[in-house]
């Protein structure tokens, strides 16, 4: 009970102090909030998922359940329900939606998520991409054999899975990947693993590269790898969405700059 009410404490404070479009003085990033933090458009592709999503909080499925990552703030068990894994640790719609619009926005050609849960996000990422290649790693198979259940449903033929230890999979997928244009990392939530991972993707990433970390201020851990992160000297400038985080590689900035926007 105490991390999530540090985490409230901490999401209260951002309600009230992030910044919004007129705080924002780079035009790149004042059109990133125009045209995709402040669009409300709902494309019919978002409530295909959403049903989905629906019909999988409505199961009474369990699954045995490898928790390879830093565990989960319900402290949830071995066995666990499908609509519990759901209702936990996939993304809410609005932030699918938002990986939806970035995609759209930016045109990635090669994809990477670490950490496919019930594919949830993988889906908005695959639908908005349907030309390209969403590679998403799962540590747990069953797990993942659930998500692929999911990707039938939906009809989406453009996701690759792969299924192992992120420590194993990710250093041989990165191999197989001639670059990185979009990454989401939502998969072991200490800072530690999360430094490793963001570290073996700056090998293939460019200065149009979109990395997207999870849960940024869930743990002091978390938030001293996000602001490690920030730093790097390779990162230009950074958006901090309270429950997500997008890291820019783009040259021309003067300085760095990280924004806290209302999202």
């Amino acid at each position: 009970m105490g991390l999530q009410w540090e985490l409230a404490k901490k999401y209260l404070h951002y309600h009230f102090t992030a910044g919004n479009r007129h705080d924002v003085h780079s035009p790149f990033v004042f059109d990133l909030v125009e045209k995709v933090l402040r669009d409300k458009k709902k494309p019919v592709v978002f409530r295909e998922i959403e049903q989905v999503r629906k019909s999988l909080l409505r199961s009474t499925e369990t699954l045995q359940v490898t928790d390879l990552g830093a565990g989960s703030l319900t402290n949830a068990g071995r066995e666990r329900k499908v609509s519990d894994i759901t209702r936990h640790a996939a993304k809410p719609p609005k932030f699918g939606q938002l990986f939806y619009r970035l995609i759209q926005y930016f045109q990635p050609e090669y994809l990477l998520e670490l950490g496919t849960s019930m594919g949830m996000s993988t889906a908005y990422m695959a639908k908005a991409a349907p030309s390209a290649t969403v590679h998403t790693i799962e540590g747990c198979p069953n797990i993942a054999a659930r998500a692929a259940r999911n990707f039938e449903v939906l009809q989406l033929h453009n996701i690759k899975q792969h299924v192992g230890n992120f420590d194993t999979v990710l250093p041989a997928l990165l191999k197989e990947l001639p670059r990185l244009d979009y990454v989401y990392i939502d998969g072991n939530h200490r800072s530690v693993p999360t430094l490793d991972y963001f570290e073996q993707c700056l090998a293939k990433a460019h200065d149009e590269s979109l990395f997207i970390f999870d849960d940024i201020h869930w743990t002091p851990d978390m938030e001293a790898a996000w602001h490690t992160i920030q730093q790097h000297p390779r990162v230009t400038f950074t958006v901090d969405l309270f429950f997500i985080g997008l890291v820019f590689f783009r040259p021309g900035m003067k300085v760095k700059q990280h924004f806290i926007l209302k999202y």
